[in-house]
């Protein structure tokens, strides 16, 4: 195999959002970061059933409602 092809494979912290935190191994980031997720198996009506609402972080459906108050949707 060719050196230097492959992507460097190291230890990283996954941080749900309930809070939870595991170490795993992955590409993303650099050796010992933690990565953050919005959305996760337990907030995800994917996985949830539909129950849970996703929080909206960035303000872009608060955003997407004010703009298209008047239409009727």
């Amino acid at each position: 195999m060719k050196a230097d092809t492959h992507p460097d494979y190291h230890m990283i912290t996954v941080k749900m959002t309930d809070g939870t935190e595991y170490q795993t191994r992955s590409t993303w980031g650099k050796e010992g970061e933690t990565l953050t997720l919005d959305i996760d198996p337990t907030s995800h009506p994917a996985w949830n059933g539909g129950s849970s609402r996703l929080m909206d972080t960035g303000g872009r459906v608060s955003k997407f409602k004010n703009k298209y108050a008047g239409l009727g949707f």
